[in-house]
């Protein structure tokens, strides 16, 4: 462990106990599969080299036999920092965690520097293609991005799920058409009629982690109700608030919500 030069440059500013034992875990745990279910190779990003290396190592010793690992490059931003991070946390492949909508979003907001690599890297276009939309500059790449958000939806939800999202996006973005694929909040007409303070509504759509970023938000003019910013943190919201049994709530300029009376 000492020999790895992650853990030499940690070293000097300190390593926590978890973070001390990792390399020892992941290795165990690599040779425990090879010993169960005779697994010989481990995959993972650039930044498990070392702690893959480890398992080869311990599987030749403890069993005398030969392990292999394959390692990747990471998927990082222009800046070097890793990719997949969202406002609400992780970007998820379960559409259960992460809609097909939000998924889509991820992709459709990604920085302009980043929309070529992420092209290359995770679609299956032409290399001419992707060349053409390398071209595009300012406004326009916006369509490269477009592109990047249906083609990545596509893979991991299917085509259905990818059209819905690019045509719900251009629903709230391009002015009309049906928000029925929008992600929504059901709450019961009963506590509508007494009325939900706008931070305890925010926090039960998702929409923000915590009161504290609910507060924050309205504080500075992030969230709409029907297109009409929320001037207090003292907002109630009430059924009467409710069109056709629905009301929309934006989050800065891009995110949307829809709660539904239930």
């Amino acid at each position: 462990m000492l020999t790895a030069e992650c853990f030499k440059s940690r070293l000097e500013r300190g390593l926590t106990f978890i973070e001390f034992n990792y390399m020892l875990m992941q290795s165990y745990d690599f040779l425990v599969l090879n010993r169960k279910h005779g697994c010989l190779m481990q995959l993972g990003g650039d930044d498990q080299w070392s702690n893959i290396i480890a398992g080869i190592d311990l599987i030749r010793r403890v069993e005398g036999k030969q392990a292999y690992g394959m390692t990747f490059a990471l998927l990082t931003t222009s800046e070097g920092k890793k990719m997949g991070k969202t406002e609400k946390g992780a970007l998820w492949l379960d559409p259960e965690k992460t809609s097909p909508y939000d998924f889509y979003q991820y992709w459709r907001n990604v920085d302009d520097a980043d929309v070529i690599k992420c092209l290359k890297l995770l679609t299956f276009l032409p290399m001419d293609e992707i060349n053409r939309l390398a071209q595009l500059r300012d406004e326009q790449i916006n369509e490269a991005k477009k592109v990047l958000a249906y083609e990545v939806t596509k893979l991991v939800h299917g085509e259905d799920e990818a059209m819905k999202a690019r045509q719900l996006a251009e629903a709230l973005f391009g002015g009309g058409g049906s928000t029925d694929d929008l992600p929504s909040t059901p709450v019961p007409l009963s506590e509508l009629e007494n009325g939900i303070n706008i931070l305890d509504l925010l926090l039960r759509t998702g929409l923000v982690p915590s009161k504290s970023e609910a507060r924050r938000l309205v504080q500075q003019g992030g969230i709409y109700i029907e297109g009409e910013p929320v001037a207090s943190i003292e907002h109630v919201v009430r059924s009467d608030a409710f069109t056709n049994g629905e009301l929309l709530i934006k989050k800065g300029k891009k995110t949307y919500h829809k709660v539904v009376i239930s």
